[in-house]
């Protein structure tokens, strides 16, 4: 069996419950070392055998399962965050599906809701946003251009670009193309729940300026949107007005 295991976004209590047990009872680990917090590994038993997938290729990843899988040992594949969100995860489970081996996938904690506590912040709010765009700007993997990050600016919805802090002038010329004005507010997090976080608040406009201050070219994601700022409306939910399945509206 192999379990895709979400890491969380950094701190090592941010892991589920199921997630850490898994490590525990995993024979072999493959982590991605370029993200995941190492201390992670301290849920491995001494026995373990470890692997870093920074250093290695898809064929070798799956050599190292399909070994594991013959000599009836449990792989744990530990992604950063949630394996669902830029995991690589298809491709390994489609190869595992042609050798027949089983897997299931334990969920995890985005880098975006870490992100959004970091910010104390919620994404959604009534009156501002409804819709939350995570995405990422065309590097040396292409995106479809559809979804370049000038079209799905034209929505003026919350946005969260993943793996983009390395070209943040090109990121914030295309915000304000698309449609955001450049006085917008956005924020710059880095490494989400790690010891070594670091929030910078700025505006659309700001944001290569903000992030050579902090020397920050990776390992961070990009939040965009007005739900930063201060106007919004108050739920209809918790309303004394607002009559639900289980309150009645007071006058």
């Amino acid at each position: 069996m192999v379990n895709f295991v979400g890491a969380g976004c950094g701190a090592e209590d941010l892991i589920t419950v199921r997630g850490a047990r898994l490590l525990g009872e995993a024979d072999v680990i493959i982590y991605a070392g370029s993200l995941v917090n190492p201390v992670l590994l301290r849920y491995a038993r001494e026995d373990c055998v470890i692997h870093n997938s920074a250093f290695m290729t898809l064929d070798e990843v799956l050599s190292v399962m399909e070994q594991a899988e013959r000599s009836g040992r449990m792989t744990v594949r530990l992604h950063t965050g949630d394996p669902c969100l830029f995991g690589a995860i298809r491709e390994q489970m489609d190869r595992l599906d042609d050798l027949r081996i089983p897997y299931e996938i334990c969920p995890g904690v985005s880098s975006f809701c870490g992100a959004a506590a970091a910010l104390r912040a919620e994404y959604t709010l009534p009156g501002v946003s409804q819709t939350v765009i995570i995405t990422r700007m065309a590097g040396r993997t292409p995106v479809p251009e559809r979804e370049s990050i000038r079209s799905l600016a034209a929505h003026g919805a919350t946005m969260v670009v993943f793996l983009s802090a390395g070209m943040l002038r090109e990121l914030s010329a295309e915000l304000i193309e698309g449609g955001y004005s450049p006085d917008c507010p956005a924020a710059i997090v880095y490494k989400a729940s790690w010891e070594d976080e670091i929030i910078c608040r700025c505006s659309i406009s700001q944001l290569a300026g903000e992030a050579e201050k902090y020397g920050i070219h990776k390992t961070a994601l990009i939040c965009v949107g007005r739900f930063l700022g201060d106007d919004y409306s108050l739920s209809r939910l918790y309303d004394r007005t607002f009559e639900t399945e289980f309150r009645k509206a007071k006058e």
